[in-house]
Parts: C-alpha cells; sequence; structure tokens
C-alpha cells in the first residue's frame, strides 16, 4: 500500500483527487443543509406568530446573506471535522 500520492503514478492519482473533492463537496453541502433545516425550524416556533406559511418561511431564510454565512460556515465546520478526522 502506498502512503504519499507522489508516489503514485498520475493516472491513480487523478481519481484519487476527483473522490475527495466530491467527498468534500458533499460534506460541506450536507453541512449547508441542516444549516437551512435548522433555520427553517427556527421560523415555525411561537415566536415568530401563528399562522406562517412554508412559503413565507422560505421567502425569510433563503436570502444573500444566509447563503453567504451558511457557506462560510461549512467551510469552518469541514474544516473542523478534517482536522479531528486527522487528530484521531
Amino acid at each position: 500500500m502506498l502512503l504519499y500520492d507522489d508516489a503514485m503514478p498520475k493516472s491513480l492519482q487523478e481519481p484519487r483527487k476527483r473522490v475527495r473533492l466530491r467527498t468534500a463537496l458533499l460534506e460541506v453541502a450536507f453541512i449547508i443543509f441542516l444549516f437551512y433545516a435548522n433555520l427553517l425550524m427556527g421560523e415555525f416556533t411561537g415566536i415568530n406568530g401563528r399562522g406562517k406559511t412554508l412559503a413565507l418561511a422560505l421567502e425569510d431564510i433563503f436570502t444573500p446573506a444566509t447563503f453567504a454565512i451558511a457557506l462560510a460556515s461549512a467551510c469552518v465546520g469541514f474544516a473542523g471535522f478534517q482536522l479531528l478526522r486527522r487528530k484521531l
């Protein structure tokens, strides 16, 4: 088993890089999904009032500002999980 990518032939490095990229994108997307799910649940608490429709709640949470926050927090979360994976 090879331990370093440098010792591996170029033909085997490319698929491995694609898998890593795909895994990273999937993990970041999942963190963003959890972020928006949490915001959506928060829209239907008693504090936000009764009678709120799903369409109004989605309109409230899907803004460029919340997407920027979600993306930034997902990247920080991904980096944190990568750090934990390497240490454990």
